[in-house]
């Protein structure tokens, strides 16, 4: 594919929205409030790269998880091993897994066994009102797991009392069947899901059974709301070549239980606010190698995090200053990485100052960070962005960020790997600058940025004889990419048009062989066609370009058809519809022609 004809397409589209002055609805965007846990600003005057799905933006892909959702985000790399998003690690501009930060409600659910393990708490679609996405360095804002950017969940809030079921079957055995109620009394709200998804597997060793509960509630909303967010997920799996390629009589199989309980509430009094939070987060990995024979060789983890913040702004003449305190305890119990402890406490510091009418905003910030088991660090940073007009906003920020190894960095070990206590924490300088462009149908963004990492991560060896262990290695990453959203109408007839690029450069300063590479997208491509052509009748079409690092590129294309007629909705999924082969992972074959039928029954 010749990138320069799609990057000039990019342009031409941009110079083409640009002149539209046509406005045939009101982009929902505009009165999105960007969560934070200290400074909220609306949308359009946050001053970084900010993407937002929202749930009627998922709705019209038609997929069943998270993972499948952010594929058409430019700039995500979802690396899925298999049906329904299976074991999906995240990255971000070129960054590894271990280096995003999963939130839900602004509640960090990272794990410190793995990042393998970040979406296990992906809840579940149908209690989802949108996805914040937030590229370059967080760390000053979110901590030191916020390395190439976060990505925040915002559950539904805005209640009227239902009740939505959900079934769907097809390829593979596939089975899904979903229930979601919501009540809305007086003084409080609740919205509770349950789900099961099973498949019989595309291949071999590829089924799976999962099962998920949400429990969302407020109370005493009148005076002073106390939020609950509870969620349960247990995954089984056969997980053949996951973690490499395995002999051929290997049959890993893989069992994860992934559970939240949070509280929080928002307290304004004057020119404060307040935002105290309390949360303990649980996941228990089972991986056996002979799933026949678990005697052989089995691995247990069980981790646990418990933390408790308070963050709070102030509203004065020199603007917004926003300020925190944070502190997480980790605990570690397995029969392959031992039993540790680590405890990280971080004070954030930031002030939002406005100058020339709003037209130019600077937000200087710093989180300082005490690790229990590494040295004290601090990530400081800057956002500067000018308002060119009411549409149109150039940005640019800068920022340190920071990563300390996980448990399995420093104490896996296996027949063909060996841990290495010696790791030192990852770091990186980034930058980047971009201009947005935002009018009622039209959203549009382009960023260009770079970053030097020092100390990343990775599972090389010298010789074939040695065996792969992770070691520190300098990167410097560097790119730029571009997002659209078109709306407009032809008649009755409603259209949406998206699309995405992404140029991802990566310069690697070791001569070590890669167990998988850091293997970015060096081309991404995403484009998103929804039309519809009448009440209730909904077709959406996606498409997926990816030329990898190593030279191998694909092409998928994803058909999502929907009609609803009064209080029942049906649909058809249809995914990899060219039956393309391709990998995300370096050892997993994603599955070809994958087909889903669904009914959506709705009750008020």
């Amino acid at each position: 594919m010749k990138i320069k004809v799609l990057v000039c397409a990019s342009l031409f589209a941009t110079a083409f929205i640009q002149a539209q002055d046509t406005i045939q609805k009101v982009n929902p965007l505009k009165e999105v409030l960007v969560s934070s846990s200290r400074i909220d600003l609306p949308f359009q005057e946050n001053s970084r790269t900010i993407q937002i799905v929202t749930a009627d933006d998922i709705k019209k892909l038609g997929v069943t998880n998270v993972a499948d959702a952010l594929q058409l985000v430019a700039g995500i790399d979802v690396r899925r091993q298999g049906l329904n998003g299976m074991q999906a690690d995240l990255y971000i501009r070129g960054g590894g897994f271990d280096q995003t930060l999963l939130l839900i409600d602004g509640i960090k659910v990272d794990d410190p066994q793995t990042g393998h393990h970040t979406m296990n708490l992906a809840l579940p679609i149908e209690v989802i009102k949108r996805i914040e996405i937030i590229k370059g360095p967080a760390a000053r804002v979110f901590g030191q797991n916020a390395f190439t950017g976060a990505i925040n969940i915002v559950t539904n809030d805005n209640l009227e009392s239902s009740l939505i079921a959900k079934v769907q079957g097809g390829s593979f055995g596939q089975f899904i069947a979903e229930v979601t109620g919501a009540v809305n009394l007086e003084d409080s709200n609740h919205l509770v899901h349950f789900s099961k998804q099973s498949s019989e597997g595309y291949r071999k060793n590829t089924d799976f059974d999962n099962t998920n509960y949400v429990l969302r509630s407020q109370f005493n909303k009148a005076k002073l709301p106390i939020n609950l967010i509870s969620a349960f997920s247990e995954r089984k799996f056969g997980a053949q070549n996951f973690y490499g390629v395995t002999s051929p009589a290997a049959v890993p199989y893989e069992v994860t239980q992934a559970s939240l309980i949070g509280l929080s509430t928002e307290i304004k009094k004057g020119n404060f606010t307040w935002k105290p939070r309390v949360y303990w987060r649980r996941n228990q990995d089972e991986y056996i190698f002979i799933r026949a024979n678990p005697s052989i060789y089995r691995n247990l983890h069980i981790t646990n995090k418990i933390a408790a913040e308070l963050n709070g702004s102030y509203e004065s003449k020199l603007g917004t200053t926003g300020f925190g305190v944070e502190f997480s305890k980790y605990m570690i119990q397995s029969n392959n990485l031992g039993d540790a402890e680590r405890e990280i406490a971080t004070l954030f510091l930031e002030h939002r100052f406005t100058f020339f009418n709003n037209v130019l905003d600077v937000t200087p910030g710093v989180a300082v960070s005490y690790f229990s088991d590494f040295d004290n660090k601090a990530f400081p940073g800057i956002d500067v962005g000018v308002k060119l007009s009411e549409r149109l906003r150039m940005y640019s920020n800068v920022g340190y960020t920071y990563r300390v190894p996980t448990y399995t960095d420093l104490n896996y070990s296996d027949p063909s790997t060996l841990g290495n206590p010696d790791l030192q924490a990852e770091r990186a300088f980034a930058q980047e600058l971009g201009v947005k462009y935002h009018a009622n149908a039209v959203d549009f963004t382009v960023a260009f940025f770079n970053r030097n990492t020092e100390n990343f991560i990775d599972y090389r060896r010298a010789t074939p004889a040695d065996l792969w262990e992770p070691v520190n290695i300098d990167v410097q990453t560097k790119g730029f990419e571009s997002s659209l959203k078109y709306s407009f109408a032809t008649n009755s007839i409603q259209h949406q048009l998206q699309y995405g690029y992404t140029y991802i450069d990566d310069n690697i300063d070791t001569n070590l062989t890669s167990k998988n590479g850091i293997n970015s997208m060096r081309h991404q491509v995403v484009f998103g066609y929804n039309v519809q052509l009448f009440k209730g009748f909904n077709q959406n079409i996606s498409y997926r370009y990816v030329e990898r690092t190593s030279g191998v590129s694909y092409n998928v294309y994803d058909l999502n058809t929907t009609y609803r007629w009064k209080n029942a909705e049906a649909s058809i999924l249809a995914q990899n519809i060219f039956n393309t082969a391709y990998f995300e992972n370096t050892f997993v074959p994603m599955p070809k022609g994958n087909v889903l039928f669904g009914l959506k029954f709705y009750f008020q």
